[in-house]
Formats: C-alpha cells, structure tokens, sequence
C-alpha cells in the first residue's frame, strides 16, 4: 500500500499526463506537449459534438448575464466509473474529477459524483464566453461541449435635444444611445405611453463583440405636449424596463373665451351685466385688453383687470365687445354680441271676472329665449281670456232672446172676425159678426 504522499504525488503526475495528451500540436494551451502523448485517439477531435450526441455524455447551452453566476453540468447517463473532466475554450482543464488543476477561484465545485460534474463560474465577463468541454474517459473516449453565452446591457441610455423650450408648431429632434450592449438593442419611443413611430436607428459595432445603439426621431411639438415626457425605452434580454425621459416645455400664444357672469335670461334695459375674459397661454397672458368693435366703449362701462361691468344696461350698449390677451409667442382675442332687451312690463291688476287659462303658442311670444317667457307674454294672455269671456256672454244672450221671440210667435182675431167664416162675402161677414153679437145672450147686461 502507497502511503498518502506518494499516492497524492501519483494523481498529480496521472493528472499531468492526461492534460499533456488531451492537447494537440497548434492548440493554445499553458502546458505544452507531444501528440506522441496523447491519451486520445486524433479521430477523437475530429467529430467531438456527435459523438457526445450519440453516446452517454450530455450537458447544456447556459446564457447568462455579465456579472452573475453561470453553472455548467457534465452528466453522465449510464455511469461505469469513468472519469469525468472539465476544460476551458483553450482546453485547460478546470476541474478533473472533483479537483480543480486551474488557478482560477472563480470555479468552484458545486456537484460531484459518478454521474455528474457540475461547476459554477462566478462575476462572469465578455471573456468567459466560448465553448467548454465535457469530457468522459471511456473506450473510446466521449466528449460534448456547452456554450456560455454572456449578455450585457447597456451600461448607459442617454436623451439628447438641441433645447429645452420650444415654441407651438416647431419640430423638435431628439437622439437616445444606448451604449456598448450585447446583444445590439432595440430602442423603441414614447410620447407619455403613445409609441411613436418614423424613428431612424443606427447600430455600431464596437471592440470585443458588443454594439452601440443611437436612434432618431422627429416631433411637431403642440400645446398639449407641455410638460408630457419623451421615453426612450430599451428592449434587451439581458435587462428589463430600462428608460430614460426627456421633459421639454411648448410655449404657445393664449386661448381666450369670454363668459357671462350675470345676469341669467335675457339681457334687458336696467339690468347689470359683468362680462370675464379668461385667457390661457404659457407663458401666461401679461394682460387682457377690452375693446368695443367698430366704436368706443361706453362711458359708463368699468373695467377690472379681466371683466368689463355694466352697471345698468341701455340699448345704447348694443354692440360686439371683443377681449385681446397676449404674450411673448403672440395674441388672441374672442367676441361676445351684446343685445338689450326692453324692461319687462308691469303685469294688469286681477278683475272680478273669471277668465279661461289659455296656451300660448311660441309665435305670441316676442323677443324671448328658449324655455322661457316673458312679463309681456303674460300680460297678453290676460287680454286675451277678458275678450273671451265677453264673446261668450253675448253669444249666451242672443241664444237665449232668440228662443224667447220663437215661442210668442203666432195669429191674433178680434170679436169683429167671429161668424167670417160662414159669410160668402166680406160685407155678410160684418154683417153676420155683428148680428152673433147682438143676439148673443152671454153679453147682455142689466141694469135695475
């Protein structure tokens, strides 16, 4: 039995020779040897990924991010105790069982076993990326390969704009880069969260595999866009949410509206009237400025800062009055016609006599708005139920002395036409009405 230095010394020249022979002549390597050494046939590296497919070694593609963690796996399907091994892209080897012959600390062992080999490789960089080799000592001998493959993001996403202000209607060009990234990046942009589409993107290769992204894009910027960011937005797989936003301030000439403060109706004769004019622009409005068109303003008129107030209405106000605001970018103004109405009428006294309501129709109402009716409708309404009732008291009084003169209508005879109607002429009727006079008994008076 070997004592343990001898045994440990042994390992090590048994590691050394397989390292020797598993290099070729041409291949890069810290230790260098003869292909008369070589442990492994030369059909061995002739075809590595098939036999790996075919046989019983089999590992995995890893991607991972610059700077975190990657773990490689050499398993083993049906183990027969052969020797697992670990090499790098120039085939150094990192681990040979469960020992680690390279000097790197960043590999450490993290599963070893008959049947797997499994190694992570910490703060990876650009210059880990490559092929790393599984390799099972068997007869014949199987390898298979895994890549790594590092991402990295951009490490700097930058907005540029020629200026921070612009004026309503100008065209604003803005650039956004994304810095040395792999892979390349794709920049896509936002106006608040509307994506904008037309930009133009240049991608640049830079040392050592990686690319810069710049992209273009043109805006007319309106009012609307104040204060609304431009994002710059990354797309990457190897970070998620990355944005940068540019702020830029549109200035633009005053939006002016003219309202009524009181009164509420029809504008009439006596009345008061407050007009305000509301004026909004950036940079705000310096003033307001209150004008009559076609004449001057009234003299009775007052005017406080934004309002103009009449006092007491007078059909001499009749007319257009138009508001002007201003500012650096320019001037807008907006009108309000104003029409006096007469003052309303006072209203007749109640009468005695019933009235019947009646429905006026729009066209008895004059000079009124929609929905409403005036004092002078009202009185109209008065008349009219006086004159009717009066029509239907003497409609009332010829029905009734028409029916009066029907029923006295008829033939009237005296005491001279009695006993006519037996005489053949008219002197017998005399005659014969005289006679039943006399000789009628009913008539005869005594006198004692």
């Amino acid at each position: 039995m070997a004592s343990q230095p001898g045994a440990a010394l042994l390992f090590l020249l048994l590691v050394s020779g397989l390292r020797v022979g598993s290099l070729q002549p041409g291949r890069s390597s810290s230790l260098q040897g003869s292909s008369e050494n070589s442990a492994l046939p030369d059909s061995f590296y002739e075809h590595p990924e098939s036999s790996g497919e075919r046989l019983n070694l089999e590992t995995e593609n890893v991607t991972v991010v610059e700077g975190e963690v990657a773990t490689i796996s050499c398993r083993v399907k049906n183990n027969d105790d052969s020797v697992i091994q670990l090499l790098n892209p120039n085939r150094q080897t990192i681990y040979f069982r469960d020992f680690r012959p390279l000097k790197d600390a960043r590999f450490q062992l993290v599963n070893f076993s008959s049947s797997e080999l499994r190694v992570s490789l910490t703060n990876v960089s650009i210059h880990d990326e490559g092929r790393y080799f599984c390799q099972l000592y068997t007869d014949p001998p199987q390898e298979a390969y895994t890549t790594i493959t590092v991402l990295i993001p951009p490490n700097n996403l930058v907005i540029d704009v020629q200026k921070d202000t612009y004026v309503e209607g100008e065209e604003v060009e803005m650039n956004c880069t994304a810095m040395a990234s792999k892979p390349a990046a794709v920049i896509r942009w936002y106006k608040g969260t509307q994506e904008l589409e037309g930009s133009k993107t240049e991608v640049e290769a830079v040392d050592n595999k990686m690319f810069r992204v710049r992209s273009q894009i043109s805006v007319t910027v309106l009012r609307e866009d104040d204060d609304v960011p431009f994002v710059c937005l990354v797309d990457h797989p190897a970070v998620k949410d990355l944005e940068t936003k540019q702020y830029i301030e549109v200035q633009y000439k005053p939006m002016v509206m003219v309202s009524v403060t009181y009164p509420q109706g029809l504008t009439r004769e006596g009345e008061p009237l407050e007009l305000t004019c509301k004026a909004v622009g950036k940079p705000r409005p310096e003033r307001v400025l209150w004008q009559r068109v076609d004449d001057d303003l009234p003299e009775h008129v007052t005017i406080d800062e934004d309002k103009l107030i009449f006092n007491s209405l007078n059909k001499t106000d009749n007319g257009t009055y138009r508001c002007e605001a201003s500012n650096s970018v320019g001037s807008s103004s907006a009108d309000y016609t104003l029409y006096v109405y007469d003052p309303p009428t006072t209203p007749l006294p109640p009468t005695t006599t019933s009235t019947t309501t009646t429905t006026t129709t729009p066209s008895t109402i004059p000079d009124t708005r929609a929905g409403e009716e005036g004092p002078l409708a009202v009185d109209h309404a008065v008349i009219g139920g006086v004159v009717a009732v009066v029509v239907f008291a003497m409609l009332c009084l010829l029905i009734i002395l028409g029916r009066y003169f029907a029923r006295h209508k008829g033939t009237y005879f005296t005491h001279e036409a009695k006993g006519a109607d037996d005489a053949a002429d008219a002197d017998t009727a005399i005659i014969n009405a005289e006679g039943g006079q006399n000789s009628c008994e009913e008539k005869k008076e005594y006198f004692i």
